[in-house]
Order: C-alpha cells, then sequence, then structure tokens
C-alpha cells in the first residue's frame, strides 16, 4: 500500500538534480511518465533533471530507473548513479537499462565503474552506417561556420561529441535540440561541445537528450573523455570540468570506463500522491 504521503530524496552530483524515489521496500506509487514530468516539474512539483526509482532486483543489488524532466525514461546517467551510491552508502551492483554498473565509496566523493564504450554505429545508435570516430556530418552555427565533425559514442545511452575551440562560445541551447531530434539519431542523442585545453584536462557543456542544458552530464563526461581518447588528444586519465565542477575520467586497459566525482544530498522530504493524482494506496 503506497502511505498518504510518499517520500523523497533531493540530491545533485555538481547540480544535475535528482529526485530519488527509493521503492526498494516498497511504499512508492507506479511511476509513468506523467508522474516524472509533474514532480520534475520546477514551478508545481518539486524540481529536477531527472526522476530516479529504486526498484530490488533480481541480478543486481538493486535496479535504478531513470526518468528525464521531459518524462522519458533513459538508460543511464553518472551523475545519478554517484548520488545513489552515496545514498546506498557502500559498494553496490547497480542494474540499469544500460547495463550493470558498479558504484563504491572513494577518496573522491563516489566511484562508478560505468562499463564498456561502445563505437560500432548500431550500437550508438545512427540511421546509417558510417564512421563513428569522425561522423561526415554538420549543422550549421551561421552562414560561414558549421558545427561538424563529431565522435559517437555509446556508454550506456547515446552520445555526440563535438571539439571546439571555445565550447562556451557555442549556442547549444539553439544547436541542442537541433542535433538531438535529428533523424540520424532514432533514439535522439545526448550533444556535447568540447575544448580540450590540455592532454590531461576537458572544459565540457552538455544538451542532455530530454533534459536540455544541464550543470553536469557523468556520461556525456565518460564520452567525451573516451571520444578524445580515440582522437589521441588526452592521456587515458582526464580531467573533465563541467560549468558545475569536475569529474575524473579513466579509461582502464581493461576497457572500463572508471568516473569519479562529488554527490550531494541537498534534503528529504515527502509529497502528497493526489496532487499529482494518484490516489494513497494506488
Amino acid at each position: 500500500m503506497t502511505p498518504a504521503r510518499v517520500p523523497f530524496v533531493k540530491m545533485h552530483g555538481l547540480g544535475n538534480d535528482f529526485v530519488v524515489l527509493d521503492g526498494r521496500e516498497g511504499g512508492v506509487p507506479p511511476v509513468d511518465a506523467r508522474l516524472a514530468a509533474a514532480l520534475a516539474d520546477r514551478h508545481r512539483g518539486i524540481g529536477c533533471d531527472q526522476l530516479v526509482l529504486l526498484e530490488p532486483s533480481a541480478t543486481a543489488d538493486f535496479r535504478m530507473r531513470i526518468f528525464n524532466a521531459d518524462g522519458s525514461e533513459v538508460e543511464a546517467c553518472g551523475n545519478a548513479t554517484r548520488a545513489v551510491g552515496l545514498l546506498h552508502g557502500r559498494a553496490a551492483r547497480i542494474e540499469t537499462l544500460g547495463g550493470l554498473i558498479e558504484a563504491r565509496p572513494d577518496a573522491g566523493g563516489i566511484a562508478v565503474d560505468m562499463g564498456e564504450p561502445r563505437f560500432d554505429w548500431q550500437a550508438i545508435p545512427l540511421a546509417w552506417a558510417m564512421d563513428t570516430l569522425h561522423m561526415p556530418v554538420g549543422w550549421p552555427i551561421d552562414d560561414n561556420n558549421s558545427l561538424d565533425d563529431p565522435v559517437a559514442v555509446n556508454v550506456g545511452n547515446p552520445h555526440a561529441i563535438f571539439f571546439v575551440v571555445d565550447c562556451d562560445a557555442v549556442d547549444l541551447a539553439r544547436l541542442g535540440p537541433l542535433i538531438e531530434t535529428d533523424p540520424l539519431f532514432p533514439e535522439r542523442v545526448n550533444v556535447n561541445v568540447a575544448t580540450v585545453e590540455s592532454r590531461g584536462a576537458i572544459r565540457l557543456r552538455v544538451w542532455e537528450r530530454g533534459a536540455g542544458l544541464t550543470l553536469a552530464c557523468g556520461t556525456g563526461a565518460c564520452a567525451t573523455a573516451i571520444g578524445a581518447m580515440r582522437r589521441g588528444l588526452v592521456e587515458r586519465t582526464v580531467r573533465v570540468s563541467l560549468p558545475g565542477g569536475p569529474l575524473q575520467i579513466t579509461w582502464t586497459p581493461e576497457n572500463r570506463i572508471m568516473m569519479t566525482g562529488p554527490a550531494t544530498e541537498a534534503f528529504r522530504g515527502t509529497f502528497d500522491p493526489a496532487a499529482y493524482g494518484l490516489a494513497a494506496g494506488a
């Protein structure tokens, strides 16, 4: 039975914020796209970039489901994984739509094994075959310039990464939604614009699929680092600085992506299911 009021935890990873519902022992209403979008609404709901639902799992310590602010369910979220790792308080194997991942406390915050990157055009996925290291596509910035030559990487969810001279100068609020919804990407795509500052440092901004401009994107940092490593632009461990702060990304010799960074619990509260069209006990 769902209680009259449902508890939640508000968390964030470098400003990328989440409402976490812990349903591992029941006590939360069924979550669908409508409820996720309503809770994520910053004016009429609790407000967040993603709603995170924890559930029991037969194959891991628990299952994590992730809903963007528009209600769409996605495969992976690195910042949410660190937040959930902090909430869990110890090492955990976590089942996601993007595969099995692991999180554990670390001196740098929470370390997450994000699994193996995928590069095949069908794994991104793309609508047709092409080289994913240097994609022969572009989108016009103005009459004389275009945002082109991206790298495509799937790190549990799809990413396109553009390496530019100054990522802060790119009008990502305009270009992000155009690229996200381009027919080239049948499952839409996360759009990353990055500036390589040295062999050990990248500056990054992300338009997140289903959420928009974000202060931080853990999977975006992973995908961008891997893309830069594939092109030989950086070393196998790199610091990726987002507007919300830095993450450390390592591509191990075993072909695993390790992401390390902070997570924060902001506050706890409850909400009334009836306020979102759900009867208590639903």
